[in-house]
Parts: C-alpha cells; structure tokens; sequence
C-alpha cells in the first residue's frame, strides 16, 4: 500500500488497509441493525467530508443485511465550531441535506475520526436546527481518543490510542484517489 506522497514514509504508518476499513464498516452496521427497530425511521447523517462516505458505505451495508435502506444525509458543522477564530483556514460550507422531518426518528451522526469530541458538539448544535429526533447517536470510523468534552461514540470502527502530537488520516479512493486507508501520521 502507497503511502501519502506529500508526508515522509518514515512518518507515517498505517493502521488500517481497505480490507480492514470495510470489515470495521460492516461490523458497525451490524451493530445498528441490533440496536434499532425501526430501520425505515432511522436517518444517517453524516459529517462532511469523509463522514459523508462512511454514512454512505453504513447504508449500503445496512441495506444488504436487511433489505431496508436507512435515510441517508449530509449535517454541515462549518457555522458551528468553536475554533472559528484559531483556524488556519476557513472550512468550506457544505450543504446540509436531512429528510424533510427528522423529528422523533431516531438518528445516528456519523463521522471518520472522533478525537476531542468538539466536532460531535457542533454537530448537535447544527442538528438542534432541523428537529428533535427521538434519539441521537454517534459513529465513527476511528476513535484516538483524548476527549475533551462528556461525549462517546455508540459505535467504533477502530479504538486507536494516539499521542496529541499524532493525526490519523483516512483516506477514501473514491474522494482521495489512493486506496483506502488510516495511517498515523507521527511528528
């Protein structure tokens, strides 16, 4: 597997390769499948960008393992972080597409890597604007851990002990055009 070209291989390594990526999805979707009635109800809104494609791969395999295919949208964060002012760069504003009523539908937040738990709370300061659902839960692909903040992810792809210094990136062929992949990117 090809590291990224723009980082120094000596600096990173990686922790999941594409097989390993789909099994942690699959597994996940399983576990949704076991917690929740109501798949017709239930919506998974995924956090751009690589939030989306994990959303988007759980519906898929939700859909084959049950013949039922969840709501399926995108939860745009950009107007809710509160590091607005630290930034290096402005985060580019996506546009956020739930189904019509997300009230009392049980809804399940999707995103790549969970880390301080900053991003999950603006996520549910955006979604407070579209509805109540009946319930709200999280999943992620990677969970490095360090929170900062009373929050947890209901379902994990992978538990990945990091150091602050370290990032984890993933990557997806389809967005990134290298294979899928996690690598931890070491200072």
């Amino acid at each position: 597997m090809k590291a990224d070209p723009h980082i120094s291989e000596s600096t990173q390594q990686m922790v999941m390769d594409a097989e390993s990526m789909e099994k942690a999805i699959r597994r996940m979707a399983h576990e949704i499948v076991e917690r929740h009635d109501s798949l017709n109800k239930l919506v998974l809104a995924g956090i751009p960008t690589r939030g989306v494609e994990v959303a988007r791969r759980l519906a898929d395999h939700i859909e084959k393992i049950e013949g039922v295919r969840p709501y399926f949208g995108t939860l745009d964060i950009s107007m809710h972080r509160d590091d607005l002012s630290t930034r290096g760069r402005v985060t580019a504003l996506e546009v956020t597409r739930l189904p019509m009523d997300i009230d009392n539908r049980p809804l399940v937040l999707v995103d790549d890597v969970f880390f301080t738990g900053r991003t999950t709370r603006a996520a549910l300061d955006a979604l407070a604007s579209f509805g109540r659902p009946s319930i709200i839960q999280l999943a992620v692909l990677v969970d490095r851990g360090h929170r900062e903040l009373p929050i947890r992810p209901d379902y994990v792809g992978k538990n990945l002990p990091t150091s602050l210094e370290q990032k984890i990136r993933v990557r997806f062929e389809n967005l990134d055009s290298v294979p899928d992949s996690v690598f931890v990117i070491k200072p």
